[in-house]
Protein backbone atom coordinates (compact mmCIF):
# COMPACT_ATOMS: atom_id res chain seq x y z
CA UNK A 1 0.00 0.00 0.00
CA UNK A 2 1.50 3.32 -1.07
CA UNK A 3 1.29 6.34 1.21
CA UNK A 4 2.29 9.42 -0.80
CA UNK A 5 4.79 11.94 0.52
CA UNK A 6 3.30 15.39 1.00
CA UNK A 7 5.08 18.62 0.05
CA UNK A 8 4.81 20.19 3.53
CA UNK A 9 5.05 18.50 6.90
CA UNK A 10 1.99 18.15 9.08
CA UNK A 11 1.34 16.39 12.39
CA UNK A 12 -1.07 13.69 13.46
CA UNK A 13 -1.82 12.61 17.03
CA UNK A 14 -2.62 8.95 17.63
CA UNK A 15 -4.06 7.60 20.87
CA UNK A 16 -3.17 3.91 21.15
CA UNK A 17 -3.51 1.19 23.77
CA UNK A 18 -0.42 0.76 25.94
CA UNK A 19 -0.02 -2.85 24.82
CA UNK A 20 0.90 -1.54 21.36
CA UNK A 21 3.96 0.40 22.58
CA UNK A 22 6.71 -1.45 20.69
CA UNK A 23 4.80 -1.91 17.45
CA UNK A 24 3.68 1.72 17.40
CA UNK A 25 7.28 2.90 17.78
CA UNK A 26 8.10 1.11 14.53
CA UNK A 27 4.96 2.33 12.78
CA UNK A 28 5.55 5.91 13.87
CA UNK A 29 9.01 5.85 12.29
CA UNK A 30 7.72 4.13 9.17
CA UNK A 31 4.90 6.61 8.58
CA UNK A 32 7.19 9.58 9.14
CA UNK A 33 9.76 8.17 6.71
CA UNK A 34 7.12 7.41 4.07
CA UNK A 35 5.24 10.71 4.25
CA UNK A 36 7.51 13.34 5.78
CA UNK A 37 4.85 14.07 8.39
CA UNK A 38 5.17 13.90 12.16
CA UNK A 39 3.34 11.38 14.33
CA UNK A 40 2.73 11.91 18.03
CA UNK A 41 1.69 8.65 19.71
CA UNK A 42 0.05 8.82 23.14
CA UNK A 43 0.03 5.44 24.89
CA UNK A 44 -2.13 4.56 27.91
CA UNK A 45 -4.92 2.25 28.99
CA UNK A 46 -7.77 2.36 26.48
CA UNK A 47 -10.18 3.53 29.18
CA UNK A 48 -7.99 6.52 30.07
CA UNK A 49 -7.57 7.46 26.42
CA UNK A 50 -11.31 7.17 25.71
CA UNK A 51 -12.10 9.43 28.66
CA UNK A 52 -9.55 11.97 27.44
CA UNK A 53 -11.24 11.94 24.04
CA UNK A 54 -14.62 12.48 25.70
CA UNK A 55 -13.14 15.46 27.50
CA UNK A 56 -11.97 17.01 24.24
CA UNK A 57 -8.36 15.86 23.98
CA UNK A 58 -6.99 16.82 20.52
CA UNK A 59 -6.46 13.38 18.98
CA UNK A 60 -6.89 12.33 15.37
CA UNK A 61 -6.90 8.50 15.52
CA UNK A 62 -7.83 6.10 18.31
CA UNK A 63 -6.78 2.45 18.56
CA UNK A 64 -8.47 0.66 21.45
CA UNK A 65 -7.58 -2.71 22.97
CA UNK A 66 -11.24 -3.67 23.05
CA UNK A 67 -14.39 -2.76 21.12
CA UNK A 68 -16.26 -1.49 24.18
CA UNK A 69 -14.45 1.82 24.56
CA UNK A 70 -14.64 2.45 20.82
CA UNK A 71 -18.37 1.63 20.89
CA UNK A 72 -18.86 4.21 23.64
CA UNK A 73 -17.09 6.93 21.67
CA UNK A 74 -19.01 6.02 18.53
CA UNK A 75 -22.30 6.23 20.45
CA UNK A 76 -21.24 9.72 21.58
CA UNK A 77 -20.63 10.77 17.99
CA UNK A 78 -16.89 11.14 18.58
CA UNK A 79 -15.77 8.56 16.00
CA UNK A 80 -15.99 8.69 12.21
CA UNK A 81 -17.91 5.43 11.97
CA UNK A 82 -17.10 4.92 8.28
CA UNK A 83 -13.38 4.75 9.07
CA UNK A 84 -13.63 2.13 11.84
CA UNK A 85 -12.17 -1.33 11.29
CA UNK A 86 -10.81 -4.22 13.36
CA UNK A 87 -7.02 -4.01 13.19
CA UNK A 88 -5.56 -6.65 15.52
CA UNK A 89 -6.23 -9.65 17.74
CA UNK A 90 -4.28 -10.79 20.79
CA UNK A 91 -4.21 -13.52 23.42
CA UNK A 92 -4.01 -13.50 27.21
CA UNK A 93 -1.19 -15.12 29.18
CA UNK A 94 -0.07 -15.76 32.73
CA UNK A 95 3.47 -14.47 33.21
CA UNK A 96 5.85 -15.33 36.02
CA UNK A 97 8.81 -13.38 37.36
CA UNK A 98 12.19 -14.50 36.05
CA UNK A 99 13.36 -16.08 32.86
CA UNK A 100 12.89 -19.74 33.74
CA UNK A 101 9.65 -20.18 35.67
CA UNK A 102 7.82 -23.51 35.56
CA UNK A 103 4.81 -23.85 33.25
CA UNK A 104 1.30 -23.66 34.70
CA UNK A 105 -1.62 -25.66 33.34
CA UNK A 106 -4.41 -23.11 33.06
CA UNK A 107 -7.82 -24.60 33.72
CA UNK A 108 -10.63 -24.86 36.29
CA UNK A 109 -8.52 -27.11 38.49
CA UNK A 110 -5.50 -24.82 38.71
CA UNK A 111 -4.37 -23.67 42.16
CA UNK A 112 -3.58 -20.06 41.38
CA UNK A 113 -3.92 -19.01 45.01
CA UNK A 114 -1.38 -21.67 45.95
CA UNK A 115 1.02 -20.45 43.28
CA UNK A 116 0.76 -16.90 44.58
CA UNK A 117 1.28 -17.82 48.23
CA UNK A 118 1.63 -14.49 50.00
CA UNK A 119 2.43 -12.73 46.72
CA UNK A 120 0.32 -10.56 44.46
CA UNK A 121 -1.20 -11.11 41.03
CA UNK A 122 -0.45 -8.13 38.80
CA UNK A 123 -3.26 -7.06 36.46
CA UNK A 124 -4.38 -3.92 34.68
CA UNK A 125 -7.42 -2.21 36.20
CA UNK A 126 -10.01 -4.97 36.15
CA UNK A 127 -13.08 -2.76 35.71
CA UNK A 128 -11.66 -0.32 33.17
CA UNK A 129 -8.55 -1.37 31.23
CA UNK A 130 -9.21 -4.02 28.57
CA UNK A 131 -6.39 -6.37 29.67
CA UNK A 132 -7.78 -6.28 33.20
CA UNK A 133 -11.35 -6.78 32.00
CA UNK A 134 -10.33 -9.78 29.90
CA UNK A 135 -8.20 -11.17 32.74
CA UNK A 136 -10.99 -10.93 35.29
CA UNK A 137 -13.41 -12.56 32.85
CA UNK A 138 -10.96 -15.44 32.31
CA UNK A 139 -10.47 -15.98 36.04
CA UNK A 140 -14.22 -15.88 36.65
CA UNK A 141 -14.75 -18.40 33.85
CA UNK A 142 -12.25 -20.74 35.50
CA UNK A 143 -13.69 -20.29 38.98
CA UNK A 144 -10.52 -18.58 40.19
CA UNK A 145 -11.49 -14.94 40.68
CA UNK A 146 -13.03 -15.20 44.15
CA UNK A 147 -10.00 -17.17 45.33
CA UNK A 148 -7.42 -14.56 44.31
CA UNK A 149 -9.29 -11.23 44.09
CA UNK A 150 -7.89 -10.01 47.41
CA UNK A 151 -4.34 -10.53 46.12
CA UNK A 152 -4.73 -8.67 42.83
CA UNK A 153 -2.41 -5.67 42.44
CA UNK A 154 -4.07 -3.40 39.89
CA UNK A 155 -2.03 -1.18 37.59
CA UNK A 156 -3.10 1.74 35.41
CA UNK A 157 -2.30 -0.17 32.21
CA UNK A 158 -1.07 -3.56 31.08
CA UNK A 159 2.56 -2.49 30.64
CA UNK A 160 2.60 -1.28 34.25
CA UNK A 161 1.23 -4.68 35.33
CA UNK A 162 4.00 -6.35 33.33
CA UNK A 163 6.58 -4.18 35.09
CA UNK A 164 5.32 -5.37 38.49
CA UNK A 165 6.23 -8.92 37.49
CA UNK A 166 9.48 -8.07 35.69
CA UNK A 167 10.82 -6.28 38.75
CA UNK A 168 9.74 -9.05 41.11
CA UNK A 169 7.11 -6.99 42.91
CA UNK A 170 4.57 -9.66 41.96
CA UNK A 171 5.37 -13.33 41.27
CA UNK A 172 2.66 -13.62 38.60
CA UNK A 173 0.64 -11.36 36.36
CA UNK A 174 -1.93 -11.49 33.58
CA UNK A 175 -1.00 -9.60 30.42
CA UNK A 176 -1.28 -9.92 26.66
CA UNK A 177 0.99 -12.34 24.84
CA UNK A 178 2.47 -9.37 22.99
CA UNK A 179 3.51 -7.73 26.26
CA UNK A 180 5.40 -10.84 27.32
CA UNK A 181 7.37 -10.71 24.06
CA UNK A 182 8.63 -7.25 25.03
CA UNK A 183 10.06 -8.23 28.42
CA UNK A 184 13.03 -10.57 28.98
CA UNK A 185 12.57 -10.76 32.75
CA UNK A 186 9.31 -12.70 32.67
CA UNK A 187 8.31 -16.19 31.55
CA UNK A 188 5.04 -17.10 29.88
CA UNK A 189 3.77 -19.74 32.30
CA UNK A 190 0.59 -20.47 30.37
CA UNK A 191 -1.99 -19.15 27.91
CA UNK A 192 -5.63 -18.65 28.83
CA UNK A 193 -7.96 -20.58 26.52
CA UNK A 194 -9.73 -18.21 24.13
CA UNK A 195 -13.11 -19.51 25.31
CA UNK A 196 -12.49 -18.13 28.84
CA UNK A 197 -12.77 -14.48 27.80
CA UNK A 198 -14.31 -12.30 25.08
CA UNK A 199 -12.32 -12.09 21.84
CA UNK A 200 -9.42 -9.64 22.20
CA UNK A 201 -9.91 -7.29 19.26
CA UNK A 202 -8.32 -3.88 18.64
CA UNK A 203 -10.51 -1.54 16.56
CA UNK A 204 -9.06 1.60 14.98
CA UNK A 205 -10.86 4.70 13.73
CA UNK A 206 -10.47 8.38 12.95
CA UNK A 207 -12.02 10.78 15.43
CA UNK A 208 -14.84 13.04 14.36
CA UNK A 209 -13.33 16.21 15.83
CA UNK A 210 -10.00 15.71 14.06
CA UNK A 211 -8.89 18.61 11.89
CA UNK A 212 -6.08 16.58 10.33
CA UNK A 213 -6.20 15.51 6.70
CA UNK A 214 -3.77 12.72 7.60
CA UNK A 215 -6.15 10.53 9.60
CA UNK A 216 -7.21 8.35 6.69
CA UNK A 217 -3.65 8.14 5.39
CA UNK A 218 -2.48 6.90 8.77
CA UNK A 219 -5.28 4.34 8.95
CA UNK A 220 -4.27 3.14 5.50
CA UNK A 221 -0.67 2.86 6.68
CA UNK A 222 -1.79 0.66 9.58
CA UNK A 223 -2.98 -1.81 6.93
CA UNK A 224 0.24 -1.65 4.90
CA UNK A 225 2.66 -4.59 4.57
CA UNK A 226 5.27 -2.77 6.67
CA UNK A 227 2.82 -2.24 9.51
CA UNK A 228 1.67 -5.84 9.30
CA UNK A 229 5.28 -6.98 9.76
CA UNK A 230 5.74 -4.65 12.74
CA UNK A 231 2.61 -5.98 14.43
CA UNK A 232 3.47 -9.60 13.72
CA UNK A 233 6.99 -9.15 15.12
CA UNK A 234 5.35 -8.25 18.43
CA UNK A 235 3.05 -11.28 18.33
CA UNK A 236 -0.20 -9.64 17.21
CA UNK A 237 -2.59 -11.33 14.82
CA UNK A 238 -3.40 -8.81 12.09
CA UNK A 239 -7.09 -8.79 11.17
CA UNK A 240 -7.10 -5.90 8.72
CA UNK A 241 -6.46 -6.52 5.04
Amino acid sequence: MCVPVQASADRITVFAAASMSDAMAEIEQGFEAATGHDVVVSLAGSSALARQIQQGAPADVFISANPGWMDMLEADGLVEAATRFDLLANSLVLVAAGGAAAPVEIGPGMDLAGLLGDGRLAMALVDAVPAGIYGKAALESLGQWDKVAAQVAQADNVRAALAFVATGEAPYGIVYATDAVAEDDVTVAGTFPAATHPPIVYPAAALAESQSALSRSFLDFLRSPDSRKAFERQGFVVLAE
